[in-house]
């Protein structure tokens, strides 16, 4: 199945564009959109994978280089440290974007959508931080 997978997210995400044009041409809905921009992710991330595999096909001494390169300790470690900054800095900025977004009176639903996508984030940060605490 996994050699079927990305042309199949290709071939999914040209469905979704076509369908997002459809609906835009037919009636201007905002789900076309939604639709056309979900389309070109997915049409992109299953050609870049497409490409990526097909070049490497022909060459297995990259193939393995690339595949140390995915598992070695050090570059786990340091994508796992990126990783964590950025989430520090998500914090403060969602922080200070909700703060904002209060005081210029933006409508409250989509305050609070922002306020609840900001606590869903920082509940599941507690819970991966206890489990992993138990793990190690």
């Amino acid at each position: 199945m996994k050699n079927y997978r990305d042309p199949l997210t290709a071939a999914l995400g040209v469905l979704l564009v076509l369908a997002g044009l459809w609906q835009v041409r037919a009636g201007g809905s905002v789900l076309g959109y939604v639709c056309i921009g979900l389309g070109c992710g997915l049409f992109g991330h299953g050609t870049g994978e497409l490409v990526a595999r097909w070049s490497m096909r022909n060459d297995p001494a990259l193939q393995k280089e690339q595949e140390i390169l995915r598992r070695d300790e050090r570059n786990v470690a340091i994508a796992d440290h990126a990783k964590g900054r950025a989430f520090d800095l998500m914090t403060f900025v969602f922080g200070a974007l909700m703060v904002s977004f209060a005081l210029m009176e933006v409508d409250l639903a989509a305050l609070l959508l922002l306020v609840f996508a900001y606590l869903f984030v920082e509940g599941y940060a507690v819970y991966c931080r206890c489990k992993y605490e138990k793990e190690m």
